[in-house]
């Protein structure tokens, strides 16, 4: 019943904002560059990541609260790469997941504008490159992002920073392969106000 009565609260208050004209809607796009932590191997080695480019396509809302202030929550689709080097081969690891980063922004001057705020993340699907992983241990987990971004008319130009906060891992069939999958990355965004 909680639930069901903040999500009413929320609601309301976005059907007037709307009314308003202090909601925008639009959609997103941008590239992610990262890494997913460190690899260990049962009794071999433990290696970190390297940074590998992936990318991210969504929709987001936004509710502005003053003249200055605005709530940006954001649904997206991400793809994080990173890549491994152990001994005489190089392992990829792909995370491909649903976020939604719930942002407050302020803006400072002019068009420019700061924000933080946290990310929630549903992992969909891990891959680890010739080696079968089993599901990671936590499917929800929540990160932190933070950033800077210039608006020009309907287009909206970021760059931020998001950091896993959640301990989060997948593991290998057999066990004897365990990969950090929490996100710690740069991220460039496009936006466009519909």
């Amino acid at each position: 019943m909680k639930n069901v009565f903040i999500f009413f609260m929320l609601f309301t208050s976005c059907a007037i904002l709307a009314q308003e004209k202090r909601v925008t809607f639009g959609v997103k796009g941008g590239l992610n560059y990262g890494d997913n932590g460190k690899i260990e191997i049962t009794d071999v080695t433990r290696t970190t990541a390297d940074d590998r480019v992936g990318y991210h396509l969504g929709v987001f809302l936004r509710g502005k609260l003053t003249d200055n202030i605005y709530l940006k929550p954001e649904l997206q689709y991400t793809v994080n790469n990173s890549s491994y080097k152990l001994a005489n081969t190089e392992l990829d690891y792909t995370i491909k997941k649903l976020d939604l980063p719930i942002l407050l922004g302020i803006s400072v001057l002019g068009p420019i504008h700061v924000f933080g705020g946290p990310a929630l993340q549903y992992i969909v699907e891990t891959d680890l490159e010739d080696v079968r992983l089993g599901d990671v241990n936590n499917e929800f987990t929540v990160g932190l992002q933070f950033g800077a971004g210039v608006q020009f008319g309907r287009f909206n130009a970021d760059i931020r920073y998001e950091r896993g906060l959640s301990k989060n891992h997948a593991e290998s069939i057999d066990k004897s392969i365990r990969v950090d999958s929490r996100p710690n990355q740069f991220i460039i965004g496009l936006s466009l106000d519909l």
